[in-house]
């Protein structure tokens, strides 16, 4: 007798990743994850010209006197841009199953993860998707912050330590908590917003 799925919530044996969903093959991604655990993540702290290598061999689209640490992950080095100038700290994550922008000047501290994808759990069939991580130039991400799928954050924004950002917040200000708050401007730097120019008074 064959058996009935009763599942309301969610039924993992009807879970199907969506063709070319990684971008690359199988054997490649596999690869990928060998030469990180191989060459990527044991190389010494110094060799930041050999990590860049690494990742673009594999796609990787990375600016000039980017400073990545060793202990940095990324799914997906195919879906990885990193302008100019940027620094990615110790055991980042970067959950590239979407696109990861990263601008130039940008820092990413310790431990922080950057989250493209998620499941529907509308859906038994729980559902994988990807969307598109957006940080723009001259932003600071402090540490153990967490960025969820869709989020762009704006040009010269800082978000504080131990914060998780679920929506695209503006640039130039100071963000921090969970839920996140908009705190303050940054420096004595105006802000446009529209047609409105916000000041530091």
């Amino acid at each position: 007798m064959a058996k009935v799925n009763t599942n309301k919530y969610q039924s993992l044996n009807s879970f199907v990743i969506p063709p070319n969903f990684r971008g690359k093959s199988g054997i490649v991604v596999q690869l990928w994850w060998i030469v990180e655990a191989l060459l990527f993540n044991p190389s010494p702290q110094i060799l930041y010209g050999w990590r860049r290598f690494l990742l673009r061999l594999f796609g990787a689209k990375i600016g000039k006197g980017v400073i990545i640490r060793p202990s940095v992950k990324t799914t997906y080095p195919w879906k990885l841009s990193i302008g100019d100038y940027s620094w990615i700290g110790d055991n980042v994550v970067l959950y590239s199953l979407g696109e990861i922008n990263i601008g130039s000047n940008a820092v990413i501290s310790q431990k922080s993860y950057l989250c493209t994808g998620s499941h529907d759990f509308e859906k038994t069939t729980f559902d994988i998707f990807a969307k598109e991580i957006t940080v723009e130039d001259e932003t600071w991400i402090a540490s153990d912050v967490f960025i969820g799928p869709g989020v762009t954050i704006g040009c010269g924004a800082v978000v504080g330590a131990r914060s998780s950002v679920f929506k695209s917040v503006e640039g130039g200000f100071v963000y921090a908590g969970n839920p996140l708050s908009r705190i303050k401007l940054r420096n004595n730097v105006s802000v446009e917003i529209g047609d409105v120019s916000i000041k530091n008074e």
